[in-house]
């Protein structure tokens, strides 16, 4: 055997394979080292970033030194977003890598195009390239103990304006209640001072003592304890006769309307944790305030001031050097509502002693005139922070006046009537003349019943469509509706928009016909026909109804932005003309009719047309049990006003006739009558 042979062809082989792993590894490029930092950099990972710089900047900045400052300068100008090109070296500078990057900052972009010098250099028996770390990689322009400052240069948020320029939502003023630790006296008199001004205030001791505890606390620093309405003057001049307790004004947003626009406004609202997460990337840091409920939430993009900044670079001793980023303030849009704060307070101003909700609109415009929840709370207090124990207040209370029900749906009771007989008349199942006989106050189709009824109040032994609804005879419509039948009521309700969402910035509840859209039970049926059943109707959308009662028979399309464009439609032709003028005239008999059931609310001078309705929520027929009161009317001649109200719990107040005369109050201010 040649044993020689073997061995040649061994090392041949051997050195063959060497070749090939050669061929195949890859040698880092400076490019690729550049491009692993970069990536470090862009996720702010400033400890990896470290790890990556060469044995000499290593030498020049210990680590814990250059992740704070990293961290120190990146916090102040609220870095965020960075993006990155690393370029192609020449062959000649292998080393020498040019890199463009972008860092957002709260002044702006910032720009760094520079030729970064990496070192090649062994670790842990590996070569590899280090980069050369400069103070520009920080911010470009920087040098070995400069320093970064940013000013703020603050914007304003925008105001919710009134159609007449009114405001509802301003930027205004409120005043700040400080202490000065070291006038508050020692001892039994400190104490007492501390535990008056608690009082006045609505705090407890213990948030005075907590005001000045932070360490930058002196004896003779302004410590601002609360900040309260600058119009609530006696607050203020009892507080600051205090020793040591002062008033300073600051900028705040103001509510002028308070509590009557409360729900239909909401307030601003420092932001959360929580909410920041939600909005990562929109300039908003944790001092940022935003938008919480209502209009102030749902236009916060529109109305949301963008403070500008500037980032000026200084020497060591603090001497201005450049401005290295400066972005302009952008105040917020104003926005200006079709709402009339006249209509708006005369709403409330007749509603904010009970629990309920009201719409307003311009029947001919669709323009929202109004929207109302009462009981209602102030949107000043919100803004200028409410306490916990005001909040639990709120919170708790039985009357609900954190809740908004101008948005919600509820049961219409009779007010729902004129939509049964414009279905009905639409498929002629009725003949508006002719007279119904109907015997006694209580009715059921059959036996099938067992010991149900529908029940009226009223005793004519024969009525028509017009008496039918200015007495409100639930079992005249209770049969129209079986007249007209389950599976025509429920389809042709959607052409008056139930079930379906309004075309209305603001979020509303959808009317609805019943829980699954469908009429198929007989009893039901003729529950809904006048309003009862499982009917809900949203009160502004019962606004928009009506206004078919005055547009020939379409539905006008609502708007609460404040434009110069021509009225729309929304539902176009949902009865005939002819229906319309019927149900019109028929309706100004519920007010002008002696035994109208709103014949309380007629103004001398002005006429008015509606409908009133009683929803009942019982457990078991003929028991007591939670009624709310409707009433719906609107102007006659030259419609301009139509107002929709309920009022909850009217069960002892005399139901419907508890609210008629409040929209007639609404009419006679707004009209001056």
């Amino acid at each position: 055997m040649n044993f020689r042979k073997y061995s040649v062809l061994t090392v041949l082989l051997f050195a063959a394979l060497l070749l090939l792993a050669g061929c195949g590894s890859h040698q880092p490029t400076a490019q690729d080292r550049l491009k692993e930092y970069t990536a470090a950099w862009q996720k702010q990972d400033f400890s990896k970033m470290y790890n990556l710089l060469s044995q000499k900047s290593q030498k020049a900045i210990s680590k814990t030194d250059f992740v704070t400052r990293y961290q120190t300068v990146y916090s102040g100008i609220e870095a965020g977003k960075m993006t990155a090109t690393v370029k192609t070296p020449s062959k000649n500078k292998p080393g020498s890598v040019p890199l463009k990057a972008t860092l957002d900052t709260a002044a702006g972009p910032l720009q760094f195009s520079q030729t970064i010098q990496l070192t090649q250099q062994k670790s842990k028996n590996q070569t590899n390239w280090y980069v050369d770390w400069q103070p520009s990689l920080i911010l470009p322009g920087m040098k070995t103990g400069d320093k970064v400052r940013i000013n703020t240069l603050p914007a304003k948020r925008g105001e919710i304006l009134d159609r007449n320029g009114k405001p509802l939502a301003m930027n205004g003023t409120a005043a700040q209640i400080d202490v000065v630790p070291g006038q508050l006296g020692s001892g039994a008199g400190k104490t007492k001072t501390i535990s008056q001004l608690a009082k006045m205030l609505g705090i407890t001791e213990q948030q005075v003592q907590d005001a000045m505890k932070p360490a930058w606390v002196k004896p003779d620093s302004l410590v601002p304890v609360k900040t309260v309405n600058a119009s609530n003057h006696s607050l203020i001049k009892n507080a600051t006769k205090l020793p040591g307790v002062y008033k300073t004004t600051v900028a705040s947003r103001v509510y002028p309307d308070g509590a009557a626009s409360g729900h239909l406004t909401g307030y601003v609202g420092p932001i959360t944790a929580e909410i920041l997460k939600a909005h990562p990337g929109e300039g908003y840091n944790e001092n940022s305030v935003i938008g919480r409920t209502g209009l102030e939430q749902l236009y916060e993009k529109q109305l949301r001031a963008r403070d500008g900044a500037v980032i000026h670079l200084l020497d060591a001793s603090g001497n201005e050097i450049k401005t290295i980023a400066q972005q302009a303030p952008k105040n917020g849009e104003n926005i200006q509502l079709t709402i009339d704060r006249t209509v708006q307070d005369a709403l409330y101003g007749q509603m904010k002693k009970d629990s309920g909700s009201a719409a307003a609109i311009d029947p001919k415009t669709g323009d929202v005139l109004g929207l109302v929840s009462a009981p209602s709370y102030d949107p000043n207090v919100f803004a200028l922070g409410i306490s916990s124990a005001d909040y639990s207040k709120l919170s708790n209370d039985p009357n609900r006046p954190l809740m908004n029900r101008f948005s919600e749906a509820t049961a219409p009771g009779s007010t729902f009537k004129p939509i049964t007989a414009a279905i009905a008349l639409s498929h002629n199942v009725i003949d508006p003349s002719k007279n119904v006989s109907i015997n006694g106050t209580k009715w059921q189709q059959d036996k099938s019943w067992g010991n149900y009824y529908v029940t009226r109040l009223d005793h004519a032994p024969q009525v028509n469509l017009e008496s039918a609804l200015y007495r409100s005879d639930n079992i005249y419509f209770a049969q129209t509706a079986l007249k007209i039948g389950g599976a025509t009521l429920a389809n042709d309700s959607k052409n008056y928009g139930f079930g379906e969402a309004l075309p209305i910035p603001y979020p509303m509840q959808p009317s609805t016909i019943s829980n699954d859209g469908k009429l198929n039970n007989a009893m039901l049926l003729a529950n809904s026909g006048y309003g009862q059943g499982q009917v809900t109707v949203n009160p502004l959308h019962l606004s928009l109804i009506y206004s078919a009662f005055v547009n020939d028979g379409s539905i006008i399309k609502p708007r609460l932005i404040k434009t110069d464009a021509a009225p729309t439609l929304w539902k176009k032709n949902v009865m005939s003309p002819q229906i319309a003028q019927i149900l019109n005239q028929d309706l100004t008999q519920v007010v002008s009719n002696p035994a109208g059931t709103a014949r309380n609310a007629q103004i001398s001078g002005l006429p008015l047309a509606g409908k009133t309705g009683t929803a009942e929520f019982k457990k078991t027929q003929g028991t007591a049990g939670k009624e709310d009161g409707w009433f719906v009317a609107y102007n006659t001649n030259n419609p301009k006003l139509l107002v929709t109200m309920m009022i909850e719990n009217t069960q002892k107040k005399g139901g419907s006739g508890y609210v008629s005369p409040k929209v007639k109050a609404v009419f006679q201010q707004v009209f001056h009558k």
